[in-house]
């Protein structure tokens, strides 16, 4: 059936005014002024009135299969459910395996990114774990990349954390080619996924081989960078020289407490400093564990990452931090579609996929979530449950 969304306005991210949008067998077929639904065709007319139509988000760094067991086995967080995801407004993922490349494994991974695909969203994957030399789904990342259509990249590797495998130049440099080759090859990405820790080493091992190397300093997507402020401040300047940097959403008042930058206070900073917006994503790091340790390096206690933090801190942002909307919103449309060369996702436009958000104007809050043209949540209820839900 088509759909017909009347009388919001559209931010697509860029600010198109107050538009109407037809939804026609998964794609946006058409933005005008007014557009009237024609009798004789199945068209179901959803009243935006009231709304913000924004593209679908998209949460490139999450834990879908679960993640954690850095308290052991019972410390293991569960998987993600549908609706986790629908409920804040994400209707574009891409999973990760995280610390544990031992009992979460790539098969598990494609195949519950399969299942996020059939209950209604779009789910990618990127092959590896923490660990170097990884674990590939067919013993080779260019041949992973190349070959397995869900697999866009790789990550998430571990550097400057105590619980990574402490790669070296030569290590990380090989692993970055392939998967640049791999992605020219396939037309994918081919983004090296980098979890960066605490440690004073910081993004010392990226800048050696985008400094030593040919390869381009846009190959890497460094996440965590809110960790710390060192980290953060060492993030400014590599994402002015170029570089993306991204953002986690879920945190913990602890965390905070202890330096961590709130993103949506972190964003304006970065703006502040001459960032430009495009080099800048949020991420929610959803269903990780965030294990909190002594000064020991043991673990002492964890809390599980949610979803619903991505758009949280764009929500406050654009409350808080008087930024922009058409701003606000690109890091968790466009500027993810662009880095992971999603080409169909990210924007409202002709052609590409029908992921549409519709915001609350007076509240900001989601309000009704469509995914690849089908209505997931209306009007904060949830349409389409998964499987198990």
């Amino acid at each position: 059936m088509l759909k017909l969304l009347k009388g919001g306005e559209v931010y697509a991210p860029a600010y198109l005014g107050k538009k109407d949008v037809l939804l026609v067998d998964g794609r946006v077929g058409l933005i005008k002024e007014d557009i009237e639904a024609v009798n004789s065709l199945p068209i179901e007319v959803i009243d935006a009135t009231g709304t913000y139509i924004v593209p679908g988000f998209i949460d490139s760094h999450v834990h879908i299969t679960g993640g954690g067991g850095e308290g052991s086995f019972r410390t293991r967080t569960p998987e993600l459910n549908l609706s986790d995801a629908t409920t804040a407004g994400i209707t574009t993922m891409v999973g990760v395996l995280g610390t544990d490349g031992t009992t979460r494994t790539m098969p598990e991974l494609i195949a519950k990114a399969r299942a996020l695909e059939e209950e209604g969203i779009t789910c990618f994957v990127h092959t590896g774990s923490y660990q170097v030399p990884l674990r590939s789904l067919t013993g080779r990342v260019q041949d992973d990349i190349i070959l397995i259509d869900k697999i866009i990249g790789v990550g998430e590797i571990a550097i400057a954390d105590h619980r990574s495998s402490q790669p070296t130049f030569d290590e990380l440099t090989r692993l970055t080619a392939e998967a640049r080759v791999a992605g020219i090859l396939s037309g994918k990405a081919g983004i090296v996924n980098i979890h960066v820790g605490d440690s004073d080493t910081r993004l010392k091992l990226l800048e050696e081989i985008v400094e030593n190397t040919d390869l381009p300093i846009t190959q890497f997507h460094p996440t965590h960078i809110n960790r710390n402020g060192e980290l953060f401040e060492v993030g400014i300047e590599f994402a002015k020289k170029g570089g993306y940097v991204d953002f986690t959403t879920s945190t913990i008042p602890k965390f905070l407490e202890e330096g961590e930058v709130k993103c949506s206070i972190g964003l304006k900073r970065m703006l502040e400093a001459g960032v430009p917006i495009d080099q800048i994503t949020f991420t929610s790091d959803g269903q990780a564990s965030l294990p909190e340790f002594d000064h020991n390096g043991d673990f002492v206690g964890l809390q599980v990452g949610k979803v619903s933090s991505l758009y949280r801190e764009v929500k406050d942002a654009i409350l808080n931090e008087n930024i922009a909307p058409d701003t606000a919103l690109k890091v968790i449309t466009e500027n993810p579609a662009k880095v992971l060369k999603l080409g169909r996702k990210g924007k409202i436009e002709v052609g590409r996929d029908a992921d549409i958000v519709l915001i609350e104007k007076d509240t900001l809050d989601i309000n009704t979530v469509i995914a690849m043209g089908k209505v997931m949540v209306r009007n904060k209820e949830v349409v389409v449950k998964g499987t198990f839900e």
